[in-house]
């Protein structure tokens, strides 16, 4: 598929005289798709039942005759004022008991039945007048589920649904009381009208309630989601995406994704490295301006699995950001590297945010394609080169990785809810074993914990998935040479019980988790040779061989039946070598990259993308600082 790219583009904050011109100027940049409308109810529907559409229509018409494909948004993340007055009850509650208000966005919780029809009924109202327009060639449902913390509500909505839910789930709050272990502090209860939701306890709830109550939440996104896209599919037939946000893990993409044709996810580069990524501060000072060198990567292959194979990314950092602690410009060549490393991963649009930067509200600080004053940005110029470039590439086809992480949503509840300890986080134990496989010059597959991949692996890494059962320990075996997990896998069941047949439970693999410690940031467990494991440390039984061994002996990582398993959480040292080893033994080949420099493997090229602000040799070849190796072929892979 041929790669594009957009912008996202807010025609009523200006003058209807510049539409044309900021058109023509975005075809003349080399953009081919615009978003559009994504924030604008209080424009279409300034008042109940009063639809001004005809502002709208101008900017469809205007766009699409200069020749811009628009992605048409659904309103439903920025309710009017007028909505609040006829559901004062819609808002979200904070776990204190705090309604979140209005005045800014996000401002609903996604349990409150009347809201849900009113996103149904404006969706319904744009697909009848857009959904066989020609010029509309997509649909954006809402705008980034779950940003700022919005995922969990704690209102009388959400505990009315609650309940529901739990009879749905239970059938009885006898069998509900035998799940949750309610006998345990007298926590019993008669009847599922008793049941609170789980905030604002003496001590931490039961973990029980709390992670039906996170599963809940998720499932609740994905009803609302689907609620806008079963109406839009009456009106069109044009792909339905969503724009998932970096590091959101409180609701299930996958589950949300069923209803969606493309996954696409919102990428800030920079502000991710400052405001969501744990790292030393000589690691943030080196790629101050140009963002982690895997950040990007995981999520571009994160969202190829969760769109089974059709992704976007939706809004890509052009410029300093305004909501990060610190803010610094990308140096230049960064704004092309992140757009052309998304086109690696398969990526068919990268589109930027924002056209003009804003000079009004909450986001002015925010950079764009055009500063407030109608100059060109730096960035400007950059996408222009992209644009040039992947008119020369054409095609970038995809193939499966050699090697794949399954990553789990609930189990980061499960961790969040009980994480036995500081510094355990269910993202960074996956981002640190991804980490590894790009330094190994790998690429990387995603799939979900409850789906059989189409093609074989050579190597499928689970790290930290909470619940295991026979049937996923069956297709994880049937589909690689080697399969990892560890720590804490199968550590739980679904109601947060510790399972009958131990820890892990694996029938082939003769290795049962005995104790459990978790240890303090400056403390880690050596292993003979090298490397160690931090945070978090299991002690191990069985008749499963030792591969590797804590220095006193114990075992640090178990073999058997075409399994390992990891007694603890490593760090990057432990990490690598667990790979080479792993490498060894699943028939991988490695190409062992220099810092900060990544390898992207497609059908027919090799992308070779350099995140240091200097040159890097590889293999004979000199990646220029900020810069992309393109390796067609006919060139041939240096590695």
């Amino acid at each position: 598929m041929k790669p594009e790219l957009g912008v996202c583009y807010y025609p009523e904050h200006w003058p209807e005289e510049m539409w044309v011109k900021d058109a023509v100027k975005m075809v003349q940049t080399g953009l081919t798709w615009v978003r559009i409308g994504e924030f604008s109810w209080s424009r279409m529907e300034p008042a109940p039942g009063d639809l001004q559409f005809g502002w709208l229509d101008r900017a469809v018409e205007t766009l699409g005759k200069a020749g811009l494909k628009v992605v048409m948004g659904t309103p439903t993340a920025t309710p009017p004022r007028w909505m609040l007055d006829k559901h004062p009850d819609m808002l979200a509650v904070d776990a204190q008991g705090n309604p979140r208000k209005f005045g800014s966005r996000r401002h609903y919780c996604f349990s409150h039945q009347g809201f849900i029809e009113e996103c149904a009924r404006i969706a319904g109202i744009m697909g009848e007048r857009y959904g066989q327009n020609p010029y509309v060639a997509a649909w954006q449902i809402d705008n980034e589920y779950g940003c700022h913390d919005t995922t969990i509500s704690y209102s009388a909505a959400a505990l009315n649904a609650f309940r529901i839910w739990l009879a749905d789930q239970y059938g009885t709050v006898e069998k509900l009381n035998s799940a949750w272990g309610n006998v345990f502090w007298s926590m019993e209860y008669s009847s599922f009208e008793q049941i609170e939701l789980p905030n604002l306890t003496v001590t931490e709830p039961n973990p029980a309630h709390a992670l039906a109550f996170k599963r809940f939440s998720s499932d609740q996104v994905a009803a609302f989601n689907k609620a806008q896209c079963d109406v839009l599919r009456k009106f069109t037939k044009t792909p339905l995406l969503h724009n998932y946000m970096g590091r959101v893990l409180d609701f299930d993409h996958y589950k949300v994704g069923e209803d969606l044709d493309i996954a696409t996810w919102d990428s800030y580069p920079i502000g991710f490295l400052s405001d969501r990524l744990e790292a030393d501060s000589e690691h943030k000072t080196v790629y101050l301006q140009q963002g982690d060198p895997d950040m990007q990567a995981f999520h571009h292959d994160l969202y190829r699995s969760v769109g089974r194979g059709r992704w976007w990314v939706m809004e890509q950092q052009p410029g300093p950001v305004n909501w990060a602690p610190y803010n610094p410009a990308p140096l230049p060549g960064m704004v092309r590297l992140w757009s052309l490393e998304a086109v690696a991963h398969g990526a068919e649009v990268v589109s930027y945010f924002r056209w003009r930067q804003a000079p009004m509200a909450q986001e002015q600080m925010h950079a764009g394609l055009l500063t407030p004053y109608n100059r060109a940005a730096p960035a400007l110029s950059e996408v222009r080169q992209t644009a040039d470039e992947l008119a020369e590439l054409g095609d970038v086809e995809q193939k499966q990785a050699q090697v794949a992480i399954v990553l789990d949503y609930a189990s980061n509840w499960a961790w969040e809810t009980q994480p036995q300890g500081g510094g355990f986080d269910y993202f960074q134990l996956v981002f640190s074993a991804y980490r590894s496989l790009r330094k190994a010059g790998l690429s990387v597959d995603f799939i979900p914990p409850d789906i059989t991949p189409h093609g074989a692996y050579n190597l499928i890494l689970a790290p930290g998935l909470a619940k295991l059962n026979d049937e996923l320990v069956k297709r994880l075996t049937s589909v690689c040479n080697l399969g990892i997990l560890g720590p804490r896998t199968g550590a739980i069941t679904k109601d947060f019980q510790i399972p009958d047949r131990g820890r892990p439970g694996v029938d082939c693999l003769d290795c049962q988790v005995e104790l459990v410690e978790t240890l303090p940031p400056n403390i880690s467990r050596a292993v003979q040779g090298g490397g160690a494991m931090q945070h978090w440390v299991e002690r191990l039984s069985g008749s499963a061989r030792d591969l590797l061994c804590f220095e006193d002996g114990t075992s640090a990582l178990k073999e058997g039946g075409g399994l390992w398993y990891l007694a603890g959480n490593p760090d990057d040292a432990l990490w690598d070598r667990v790979i080479n080893l792993a490498a060894q033994n699943s028939g991988l080949t490695l190409h062992q990259m220099p810092e900060g420099l990544r390898r992207r493997e497609t059908s027919d090229t090799v992308f070779l993308t350099n995140y240091n602000a200097h040159p890097v040799e590889w293999h004979g070849q000199i990646i220029n600082g900020c810069d992309v190796a393109i390796i067609k072929p006919e060139s041939h892979d240096p590695a």
